[in-house]
């Protein structure tokens, strides 16, 4: 017989844990232990070291985003699925990079907390489907937006490149020495592959003009 595999389900909500407890019980290789705070979820994941934690955004004493840190801390090898109510990107990217290894909505499919927990048990990151597709919407149109690359003071030579400033007029606007000016557009031209200037001049106006 094949080793268990231990979840921590830390949730604040008994109806969801409910939930939960009966998707996990279709699967006679998991182990689970439940906990309904941070402080109880983090105490739990010291005793039982559970290979998968399930987490929660909003707990009663704390954010579940933040407790992932301490959960590393105290369980290394642990991996983290957070599982909320919450599409937004914004959340999303907060808690991959705090460590944590899946994302699954509640809106998702019931099936997709098991597909998440053998996922990243293997090695991968896991994003439920609806996440998935908001983060694949941002960074299309990241990879859309031609200034992706540029610094603040660079897009804004390009906004004034674009309403018709001279360089002399741009130095004046930004408080910057000619020759600094000067810089920043041969950079531009580097950076967005545009070989002129009057290319770079043209390309600045009808930029402006789709915005």
């Amino acid at each position: 017989m094949s080793q268990s595999i231990k979840i921590l389900l830390i949730e604040d909500h008994p109806i969801v844990r409910d939930g939960c407890l009966r998707i996990f019980a279709r699967r006679p290789d998991l182990e689970t232990m439940e906990a309904s705070s941070a402080e109880a979820g983090l105490a739990a994941n010291r005793r039982f070291l559970p290979n998968v934690i399930i987490l929660d955004v909003e707990l009663p004493d704390a954010s579940g985003l933040d407790i992932i840190p301490a959960l590393l801390a105290d369980n290394s090898a642990t991996r983290i699925v957070i599982f909320s109510m919450y599409e937004a990107v914004t959340f999303v990217s907060k808690a991959l990079e705090k460590g944590a290894r899946g994302y699954v909505t509640k809106n998702d499919d019931p099936d997709a907390i098991l597909r998440a927990i053998d996922e990243i048990l293997a090695g991968s990151v896991y994003l439920g489907r609806s996440v998935a597709q908001n983060l694949a919407l941002v960074n299309f149109a990241r990879a859309e937006d031609p200034l992706r690359a540029l610094s603040d003071r660079e897009r804004q030579v390009v906004a004034l490149l674009g309403d018709g400033k001279s360089l002399s007029e741009i130095s004046a606007t930004l408080a910057i020495g000619y020759k600094t000016a000067a810089n920043i557009v041969s950079a531009l031209k580097q950076k967005l592959h545009i070989a002129t200037s009057p290319a770079l001049i043209k390309f600045a106006v009808e930029l402006k003009g789709r915005s």
